[in-house]
């Protein structure tokens, strides 16, 4: 492989898929590809459902809740349009991918175990119905990395549904997410806030940590994929060239198109000693079958900042979703 820019740099090193469920990530698919999965999640779809050009779109979920909720029981008519649509906006982008889709579960049933199940299930059907030849295979369904979520994956992935622990920021989140089973992960590179506070940047960026958790599951052989998220640069895209997935929003994938100009500007940080030579946990570490173990590790992790920084992203995205059930009232 010729490498002559940024992306390429990147993809001789890490699979890369796109961040986005917009029309552009679908030129960006056909124009920059081939991307393996595409990511998604509350503050994504309703960046793109609130634009004009999607006002079609809307209405036919609506439509669809009304004519399924009864399928539903518990769930909202704007709830139920909220899942459709998503589905919908992923499900354009899938032809020009070669792997998973990934839908997010609904962020309010972060702390229920049932509810999320419940709910990862029901994507799976919607998806089948909205689109009948697209393959479960190609579904990944990202969960917030609590300890509800993530015992929700377990039950999910022994069903044969692939998941994705989200808004994960520690070591012992890693661990129990490989110990469920799985299929990948998403470190937050950034805490979320970095993307809705202007002016706002993450004093202590966790790129070191995705390097680490891929050496610990290596040394297990585990697996569980690592697939940071939450990036705001293309310094930091360098720095995680060797990662096994990597997922890029549109505007930092047009960056990364550029011819590179001498060597990468940034070394890797698979390359650096502090990763080679860097401890990792032992395989007797283990937490799924000890709650209280988990939650005080959880906890204890930088002071109780990795926890304060899950809170964070599950608020925003409740927000999200918020305002997502807000649009859809305006229409019902």
């Amino acid at each position: 492989m010729t490498i002559q820019t940024g992306l390429d740099y990147i993809r001789s090193r890490s699979i890369v898929d796109c961040d986005t469920m917009d029309e552009q990530g679908t030129t960006v698919a056909k124009t920059l590809g081939p991307f393996h999965d595409c990511t998604s999640n509350q503050a994504i779809a309703y960046n793109e459902l609130t634009k004009p050009e999607h006002a079609e779109l809307l209405q036919s979920s609506l439509t669809k809740a009304k004519a399924l909720i009864h399928e539903y029981p518990g769930l909202t008519i704007e709830e139920l349009a909220i899942e459709i649509a998503m589905i919908s906006l992923s499900l354009r982008i899938a032809p020009h991918i070669t792997g998973h889709i990934h839908i997010q579960t609904n962020p309010y049933y972060s702390y229920s175990t049932e509810k999320t199940i419940v709910n990862a299930l029901r994507i799976v059907k919607l998806t089948h119905h909205l689109s009948p030849t697209h393959p479960q295979s190609r579904i990944c369904i990202k969960i917030p990395s609590t300890w509800e979520g993530l015992k929700a994956c377990q039950v999910l992935e022994q069903a044969g549904v692939r998941t994705l622990a989200t808004t994960l920021f520690t070591m012992p989140q890693a661990i129990l997410a490989t110990e469920v089973g799985c299929t990948y992960i998403a470190p937050y590179v950034n805490q979320l806030r970095v993307h809705f506070e202007p002016g706002f940047k993450d004093p202590s960026p966790l790129l070191q940590f995705s390097a680490l958790v891929q050496k610990y599951y290596a040394s297990i052989g585990s697996q569980t994929q690592v697939l940071p998220a939450s990036l705001t640069s293309t310094n930091e895209i360098f720095a995680l060239a060797g990662v096994q997935h990597i997922t890029i929003a549109p505007g930092l994938l047009e960056e990364l198109v550029k011819p590179l100009e001498g060597k990468v500007p940034v070394e890797s940080l698979f390359d650096s000693p502090a990763v080679v030579e860097g401890a990792v946990p032992g395989k007797e570490v283990s937490y799924v079958g000890d709650e209280a173990g988990y939650r005080i590790a959880f906890t204890r992790d930088a002071n109780g900042l990795s926890e304060e920084k899950l809170t964070q992203a599950v608020n925003i995205f409740c927000d999200m979703q918020d305002k997502l059930v807000q649009v859809f009232k305006r229409l019902n």
